[in-house]
């Protein structure tokens, strides 16, 4: 069976679908949106039972013929870091969709056309992570933008239509410009790759010290911006505030690790000489960003930026992991951005759920709000202790493999990152205690939406997502069992002898309970 083509045409051509709906059938457009998002998920089930975690490293192979004469291919593959990212995705565009079943009327733009829209994301982020050829890869990398773009120009609700549009252009033109980066450096790596965009056959071609350092610059900083890593992050903030909240979940839980896939991928492989040299700038670019992300954070009035900011942080110690070259901490990275799309994506939704009842998204306009939505109220709370890595919560796991991982080889920075954790503690805790706690808002009262605490609807968004965290804090084994393969095969080329640790990540977790 052709998995990863299905997996990549299916969301496309049910975007395609959704879309010729009538804009007078809402509704008819929901449920195909819908039933076609469950349908890719069940392809992602599927794809995930028929990949072997003990096999070869890239698996479920298919390539087509596309341009002859450039030597590019329809080529697709996963290894297991790709494979837990298309999984995420599989996952969460169906509860994203449920989330979002009433916001495209708040913006009185078309429904069948947000939705299109949703489904279209989807298509377009799973092709980044099943590309093996280097020119498709950077086809879907940019294409991906279009259907984000509109979703923040036209869609959003929670700000002013001129700070909307600002939001979405500013986010196009900050990826437009890695993109174009990137692609000078796909053309750079064609001429002197042998004319192939063939992801493993360039992995075995040897680079000049020169050539390697150029070529991963330019697809670092493209994924740089795309992550967001310090200082290429100032885009992040404004687009996920701008966002349907639902739309900001994939963005930030899922869109925004195409930037660090993108660098498992290409740049170690590829230009391993050049990612040992440029190590230390992105650690400490990663180590400046974990700091100032959370302390902007902490003043942070409106709490979707907020919680763009705290995604910043997170993404920080990705990098640290990712640059740390320990199989641990590499391992710890991956599960990193698979955890951070769980409790980031919840926190998005929730976050979604309190300003559709009360109308802002300021944390000033709420207050108490617990004791009027208890439930809702709970979920935010677990949703917010998983974001500070809670133990016994998914995230926790993450951030202890790329301690311990890092500590091993760079203690100042594995300090360093640990104050993080703390000011991930100040800015969770103030944001639940002004939202949630305290003295309840009169304004609260007069809002009959802030009577009705979680709904059925709600429930079956939030319910998997918690279930997820709980279990994998306490039982990561089968995803890291897929990851480790991948993380070693990756960093083969790039690791020292010294920072070898032939440990897999299960083993140093297990110890750690």
């Amino acid at each position: 069976m052709k998995y990863l083509s299905i997996l990549t045409l299916a969301p496309l051509i049910g975007a395609l679908t959704v879309a010729f709906v009538p804009r007078a059938k809402p509704e008819l457009a929901k449920r195909l949106a819908l039933i076609w998002s469950i349908v890719v998920l069940a392809v992602g089930v599927a794809t995930w039972v028929a990949y072997k975690p003990g096999g070869p490293r890239l698996q479920l192979q298919e390539s087509y013929t596309w341009i002859p004469a450039w030597g590019a291919k329809f080529s697709f593959a996963v290894d297991g870091i790709a494979l837990v990212m298309i999984a995420l995705i599989a996952l969460l565009v169906p509860l994203v969709i449920l989330a979002s079943w009433h916001d495209a009327e708040k913006s009185k733009r078309s429904v069948p056309a947000y939705f299109a829209l949703l489904l279209a994301l989807e298509g377009t982020m799973i092709g980044t992570f099943t590309s093996a050829d280097v020119l498709l890869f950077y086809l879907f990398f940019e294409v991906m933008l279009v259907p984000m773009y509109f979703i923040i120009g036209s869609f959003g609700t929670d700000v002013p239509a001129k700070q909307r549009q600002y939001a979405a252009v500013k986010f196009f033109l900050y990826s437009l410009v890695g993109g174009l980066l990137m692609l000078a450096a796909v053309i750079g790596m064609w001429v002197y790759g042998g004319h192939t965009f063939d992801w493993q056959t360039l992995t075995n071609v040897e680079f000049t010290t020169t050539v390697q350092r150029w070529l991963f610059l330019g697809f670092f900083i493209a994924f740089a911006i795309k992550a967001p890593f310090f200082p290429f992050h100032t885009w992040l903030p404004d687009a996920g505030g701008a966002a349907p909240a639902g739309a900001a979940a994939l963005l930030v839980g899922v869109m925004d690790k195409v930037g660090t896939f993108g660098i498992l991928r290409y740049c170690l492989p590829l230009f391993p000489e050049a990612s040992r040299w440029f190590a230390p700038w992105a650690i400490g670019l990663s180590v400046i960003g974990i700091i100032y992300a959370a302390l902007v954070a902490i003043g942070q009035k409106d709490l979707k930026r907020l919680v763009s900011y705290t995604s910043i942080a997170h993404f920080g110690f990705i990098g640290v992991g990712i640059f740390a070259f320990t199989y641990q901490a590499g391992s710890g990275a991956v599960l990193y951005m698979v955890n951070h799309g769980l409790a980031t994506g919840l926190l998005f939704l929730v976050v979604g759920m309190f300003v559709a009842r009360r109308g802002s998204t300021l944390v000033t306009d709420f207050g108490g709000a617990g004791k009027l939505l208890p439930v809702l109220a709970g979920v935010f709370f677990i949703a917010g202790m998983a974001s500070l890595a809670l133990p016994g919560l998914a995230p926790f796991v993450s951030e202890f493999l790329v301690l311990i991982g890092t500590f091993t080889v760079n203690k100042p920075v594995a300090v360093i990152a640990t104050v993080g954790i703390i000011l991930a503690a100040a800015y969770v805790l103030w944001m639940i205690q002004r939202t949630t706690q305290g003295n309840t808002n009169p304004a609260l009262l007069d809002l009959a939406p802030m009577k009705r605490d979680l709904s059925l609807r709600e429930g079956i968004v939030v319910a998997p997502l918690i279930v997820l965290l709980i279990v994998l804090g306490f039982y990561p084994k089968p995803v890291l069992d897929v990851i480790n393969p991948a993380v070693q095969a990756t960093l083969t080329d790039v690791v020292t002898p010294e920072r070898a640790d032939p440990a897999p990540a299960t083993s140093t977790v297990e110890a750690g309970k």
